[in-house]
């Protein structure tokens, strides 16, 4: 007999998401408002002016190739049991969607190599070691009595500020669960990293209003009450350092606080960033300033013509 589905998983998945007109609208993401704050003069090069630079790497390839691989393992395991999801040739899926990602972006890169052949093996064999621990242990991390995957990639699309309905906020997140015994909601977004986010990384307010973000659209959009939402992120470690005193494992959990105070925190530096950049015609005429520091050095136009920037 089949398994009866939730009507929230039901409305959720039937809910029609508005389209962009990008002839009229323009379309902002996590990613955009965490550039602006970093330095306004980076996101307006790129975003406004559109100089797109390239800046795929090892990372954004090792990145994408890993999401849909663990997400589709994910997906069997919900959808036909753990048993049928450990069938998945993981390693083979893993190494062919980063030749894939690689071919992709080599492409965008005028056809230059960016990535040696060894990163790409020593990515690669990481990302199988990672998987092969996340199956071994996958019931520490996702419980399946009670608990149902809504989807991987869940849509969000909506407009933040009342005063510019030409901007929509869009999003895409990485892992939907719903706990239907207490009718409550997990959202998880996957991170790679090389050894773990230290408690630097953990308070990062830039990481964690991501999901606090996701967190106040979902409820909007999905008409889930707010305080049935559970965010977290779900770090994948590529290296692990052998301790004497307990094991380390390379998947590492972390709750940010998503409650009232960062909601309205969210939801005033979103507003600021669409009133700085943003007016009822699209871009704002303004000649965006940078924020010299340290980070400038990482920057793709840094010391160019584009940014005189110096630090």
């Amino acid at each position: 007999m089949a398994k009866k589905v939730p009507s929230l998983l039901k409305e959720i998945k039937n809910k029609v998401l508005p389209e962009i007109d990008y002839a009229t609208q323009k379309s902002i993401s996590y990613s955009q408002l965490s550039m602006f704050n970093e330095c306004p003069k980076k996101w307006s090069l790129q975003y406004k002016e559109g100089h797109k630079m390239f800046t795929s790497s090892i990372h954004t390839v090792f990145g994408t190739a890993f999401h849909e691989t663990l997400q589709h393992y994910l997906t069997v395991f919900y959808e036909k049991g753990g048993t049928e999801a450990d069938r998945i040739n993981t390693s083979e899926m893993l190494e062919d969607r980063m030749r894939e990602v690689y071919a992709e972006q080599y492409k965008s890169n005028k056809k230059q190599h960016f990535v040696s052949p060894d990163e790409l093996r020593e990515f690669y064999e990481d990302g199988v070691e990672i998987i092969r621990e996340f199956a071994k242990d996958k019931s520490k991390y996702f419980g399946k009595r009670g608990w149902h995957l809504v989807g991987c990639e869940i849509p969000i699309i909506t407009i933040p500020h009342s005063k510019y309905s030409n901007i929509l906020f869009q999003g895409f997140i990485d892992v939907v669960l719903y706990h239907e015994p207490t009718n409550s909601i997990k959202i998880i977004d996957i991170k790679t990293s090389y050894k773990g986010w230290n408690q630097k990384q953990k308070s990062d307010q830039n990481k964690n209003f991501q999901l606090v973000a996701y967190k106040k659209y979902f409820s909007e959009i999905y008409n889930v009450p707010i305080e049935n939402i559970e965010v977290e992120f779900m770090i994948v470690k590529r290296k692990i350092f052998e301790s004497e005193d307990f094991v380390i494992k390379r998947v590492q959990l972390h709750k940010p606080a998503a409650g009232k105070v960062k909601l309205n925190k969210v939801t005033k530096s979103i507003e600021d960033f669409i009133e700085q950049a943003f007016d009822e015609n699209g871009f704002k005429e303004t000649e965006h300033q940078p924020i010299k520091n340290d980070n400038c050095k990482y920057c793709p136009f840094y010391k160019t013509h584009l940014c005189s920037a110096t630090y």
